[in-house]
């Protein structure tokens, strides 16, 4: 029903405005007598050969929802109806802020791509809390944290570190993002400079909880080699848990639109189909880096259960999808999970 009816529609819809359609009428379905019932019966997948223990939490399943499409963590059991294993919410900053100006998402449907410059519009750290305190999550969530536009990369650790400790309590791990290609400035924090500096605090403060929460990393597939070898490094001597791997690109490469449309798209961070491979490598070469002692969680590109299982294959130990569950539906959970548990020996 999603890709022959309701996507047609969407899509005669700018992204955003069609976002914000999807979300809105989650948000009235809350109160429609069956219709998470319904949901969770076209939907969820229950298969105990795919539940995994990673971080030292216990996945029902390895696919989970990607940062970026529950901006404001207020919609994640609303995501666990379609069946994800856990939901990455955010990326979440201390304070509000708009983003870039509209318009800001471009749809590439020949190549299955999708093209934004949001620049990280959320409400706030304080508001995805007062969510989390009001609705009791029925799913693992990933905070995915980052700094204000407004703050200076020399202060950006105080940002990180007001967001985690606000954030604590009520996520199950967190999600580092230094590599967000739409703020200035943001992925110099993959810096190891910077890095170490925002990481050891959190690392630090994370010391004086009671509960252990995994603290992940989140990587470019843009950055260099000796860059990468250096952030491998430092995870495995600091105690980073893991590392996701990786954000959006500000490469073109496998799109087959003319020169002149990318070029009126203009900048951004890409995400879809043709980063798949890309990312892939990226994820292969973290896990044969770091001799596996590091767990990865892939993502980009993943628009089938076979993309899901090459991103296995190559040393993740959990994937998450974005532009595949805006093209494919919801139902791509379902498939991906079928997919691996017939693959998995």
């Amino acid at each position: 029903m999603y890709k022959h009816f309701l996507k047609p529609i969407l899509f005669c819809f700018n992204p955003e405005t069609a976002h914000n359609m999807i979300f809105s009428t989650l948000s009235f379905l809350r109160h429609v007598p069956f219709a998470r019932s319904i949901m969770r019966a076209l939907y969820k997948y229950k298969s105990p050969k795919m539940e995994k223990e990673v971080f030292g939490i216990k996945f029902p399943n390895p696919v989970g929802l990607a940062g970026g499409l529950d901006k404001n963590g207020e919609y994640y059991n609303d995501m666990a109806n379609f069946g994800f294993g856990f939901v990455e919410i955010g990326s979440l900053t201390p304070l509000p802020q708009d983003g870039n100006p509209k318009p800001r998402c471009f749809r590439v449907p020949q190549d299955r791509a999708i093209i934004n410059r949001f620049g990280i519009n959320n409400k706030g750290v304080a508001n995805a809390v007062e969510h989390l305190k009001k609705v009791r999550p029925e799913v693992i969530v990933a905070a995915n944290i980052s700094k204000n536009t407004s703050s200076i990369n020399e202060d950006a650790a105080r940002d990180y570190e007001k967001s985690f400790g606000l954030l604590y309590d009520f996520v199950d791990m967190f999600v580092v993002n230094v590599s967000c290609p739409n703020v200035v400035g943001l992925t110099s924090l993959q810096d190891i400079s910077f890095l170490s500096d925002i990481v050891d605090r959190l690392l630090d403060l994370r010391m004086y909880y009671d509960t252990y929460r995994p603290i992940l990393l989140k990587v470019s597939p843009d950055i260099s080699r000796e860059q990468l070898d250096d952030i491998i490094d430092y995870c495995l001597r600091s105690g980073i848990d893991g590392i996701v791997a990786g954000n959006t690109t500000r490469s073109r490469e496998g799109l087959t639109i003319p020169q002149e449309k990318i070029d009126q798209i203009g900048h951004g961070g890409m995400s879809g189909a043709p980063v798949h491979k890309k990312n892939v490598e990226l994820v292969r070469y973290i896990h044969q880096k770091s001799e596996g002692k590091l767990p990865i969680i892939g993502v980009g590109g993943i628009m089938s259960g076979a993309d899901a299982k090459d991103m296995i294959d190559a040393g993740a130990s959990l994937v998450e999808i974005y532009s595949g569950f805006i093209y494919e539906g919801p139902s791509l959970v379902k498939k991906i999970i079928k997919h691996l548990e017939h693959e998995t020996v």
